[in-house]
């Protein structure tokens, strides 16, 4: 029997804790419109899709768009420290579309985004999310007319 190995949270910390932050010259942010009047997007880091989408593969930088008319989202989160209890009971855990719907009713924010975004965060290699995904996701969020988003780190 093929013995695993998971790791604590405090040997990810340790691993993880001299990398180098990212040092930007220049920060890319508008002011978005007052959050009444503003559309809302999720894009969360749990490796979420659809059934009929590709799930993520290891290593995998790339990004799923999901449509928020659907419920029925898989999460594709490989690592062995992920427990998807939380979001097998409540998908809001991690995706909280149904939150956003009840701010949108309430007026509290202007609407929720028809198409939402996932990656898997799951990485330890973020540059090529940095210069390509990322920007890329980023660039088709704006053309959906997304002002405002909400990440959700998994």
């Amino acid at each position: 029997m093929e013995e695993t190995h998971l790791m604590a949270d405090s040997d990810i910390k340790t691993m993880t804790e001299g990398l180098p932050a990212p040092d930007f010259e220049t920060t890319a942010f508008t002011t978005p419109p007052p959050l009444s009047e503003a559309t809302v997007a999720i894009v969360t880091s749990a490796s979420l899709h659809h059934p009929d989408q590709d799930d993520f593969e290891v290593m995998d930088t790339g990004y799923r768009i999901l449509d928020g008319r659907r419920r029925d989202y898989v999460t594709g989160h490989w690592s062995p420290n992920f427990d998807g209890a939380g979001f097998a009971y409540d998908m809001n855990t991690v995706f909280p579309l149904d939150r956003l719907d009840e701010l949108a009713e309430r007026g509290v924010i202007g609407r929720v985004a028809d198409q939402h975004m996932a990656y898997a965060g799951n990485q330890f290699d973020l540059s090529t999310i940095q210069m390509d995904s990322g920007p890329a996701g980023a660039k088709w969020l704006r053309e959906q007319g997304v002002d405002v988003v909400l990440l959700t780190p998994v």
